[in-house]
């Protein structure tokens, strides 16, 4: 699997020749100012709640790839009304088998509300699972208890956490959650777009290696092969 960060909770992973992009927010972030959304591939797109700074980009990419979006039913109802003509509407539990492998939509705790006001549903995470390995996306949520479940039933080879604190949570909270769900290699996401959620990168790498797990912090545009 190819993993490539676009900044801020936004990143693709590219599963048996399909690309599968999370929560496109690429182009009000001033970090990203040198990608081009418009080079951005996406058979699929993920969205893990109504926020906009997860949604922002999402329905010009849909449209300018034919993508699909997969979310809960609310959202995927809402880009509908956006002229976004491929959806796929998940609720919580649920898993669907696609031609890359499954998607199940599990809980999160965060708020959730559509940039015009519209009601987002409740907000969740991502377990996709392939031939070629198994991951988490947590999407924006609080440590919580319901992600044992996930470590008990499912062999992540890696997990997409929030660490930037605020709003989400943290590097220590982040470190509890790489216990529950049984998984020692981390990407972090949602940290240093805006002031609320700076971190600092060798203390939480720092903090990571001490507890035995490998955090990784890409750059924005950068790739690796997982």
């Amino acid at each position: 699997m190819k993993f490539t960060f676009y900044g801020h909770a936004c990143f693709s992973v590219e599963i048996k020749g399909k690309h599968l992009l999370f929560d496109p927010f690429i182009s009000p972030n001033e970090k990203a100012a040198h990608i081009d959304v418009s080079s951005v591939k996406a058979d699929y797109i993920l969205v893990s709640h109504g926020h906009e700074d997860h949604i922002a980009d999402a329905v010009y990419i849909a449209k300018n790839t034919g993508a699909t979006v997969v979310s809960n039913y609310e959202i995927v109802c809402w880009f509908g009304t956006q002229g976004v003509k491929n959806g796929h509407p998940m609720n919580h539990g649920g898993k669907w088998n696609f031609d890359f492998g499954s998607v199940k939509y599990v809980n999160a705790v965060h708020s959730s509300v559509l940039p015009d006001g519209t009601y987002g549903g409740n907000p969740g995470g991502f377990v996709v699972e392939s031939n070629e390995g198994c991951f988490y996306f947590a999407g924006d949520t609080a440590l919580t208890m319901d992600m044992q479940l996930l470590g008990k039933y499912h062999p992540l080879d890696f997990a997409v956490l929030p660490i930037g604190d605020n709003f989400t949570m943290g590097t220590d909270d982040a470190i509890i959650a790489a216990d529950l769900i049984r998984c020692n290699r981390i990407i972090g996401v949602h940290y240093d777009t805006f002031g609320y959620i700076t971190i600092d990168h060798t203390e939480a790498k720092k903090k990571f290696a001490a507890a035995g797990k490998q955090l990784t912090l890409l750059g924005i545009g950068d790739s690796i092969e997982l």
